[in-house]
């Protein structure tokens, strides 16, 4: 279905874009032969900004040939060919990349630093502190309690209790499975740093909220403090929830 900018909304946009863009430091406003066309231009501005955000990686020459084609009324697909193909790429195609290159992200580190091993599931991890070896996590209703910092591979926090200046208690069953699996491999004491692919993490979904993109890989550091075998946590409605790390 074909759309058009009223004159009233593509100005619109062109004000906005150029607010965001503020003064330029100064410069003088770069203008074209005409206003259509600067008003174009700032309008392909603006939508090249939002598509780099999407994905910096898009071939440009391709995105413009594909706005002349729709121009031109000789689009190489139908829409609903092209709805198919960015479904399966974004469901199928996508994922698969993103798996091939966090395996390879995942064996070259464990490769690069010879302190971390990976299990069956791909969870990277290091036991920092060995801890009370005789104590360990068995079984999901054990209890565990906890510091921790999380973290986004390029190394922000997006959740510490540290910060808090808390601990989490909470019934090992209830946390996610990579960080499930890697407090298992702790004792009572002890410390593990460790890496969770995306599947064993938040997958495709993420967590808009935590601003956790989808299948990102994810780093830990986990204190394990205390366990209380055999006894399910209930979480009171005020305490920090497991499913958060």
């Amino acid at each position: 279905m074909k759309r058009r900018f009223s004159i009233i909304s593509a100005f619109a946009v062109a004000l906005a874009v150029l607010a965001g863009c503020g003064s330029g430091g100064g410069k003088t406003a770069f203008r074209m032969a005409g206003e259509d066309d600067s008003l174009a231009y700032v309008i392909g501005m603006h939508v090249g900004r939002n598509l780099t955000a999407m994905d910096s990686t898009l071939n440009v020459a391709a995105v413009c040939e594909g706005i002349r084609d729709v121009f031109a009324g000789k689009a190489k697909f139908s829409d609903a060919e092209a709805r198919t193909f960015y479904l399966r790429f974004m469901n199928y195609t996508l994922p698969e990349r993103v798996r091939a290159y966090e395996e390879q992200f995942l064996a070259d580190f464990s490769r690069s630093n010879r302190s971390y091993a990976r299990t069956a599931s791909g969870v990277t991890y290091s036991v920092e502190v060995v801890g009370d070896e005789t104590t360990l996590p068995r079984n999901d209703v054990d209890t565990v309690v906890i510091r921790y910092v999380a973290k986004h591979r390029d190394g922000r926090v997006f959740h510490s209790s540290y910060e808090r200046g808390d601990t989490l208690r909470t019934a090992l069953g209830d946390m996610r499975d990579g960080v499930r699996e890697a407090v298992k491999l702790a004792s009572k004491g002890g410390k593990i740093d460790f890496w969770v692919p995306s599947a064993m993490a938040y997958g495709a979904a993420g967590d808009a909220e935590a601003g956790i993109a989808p299948n990102e890989t994810l780093y830990y550091e986990i204190e394990l403090l205390d366990i209380v075998p055999g006894s399910r946590y209930r979480r009171n409605n005020s305490a920090p929830s497991s499913k958060n790390i």
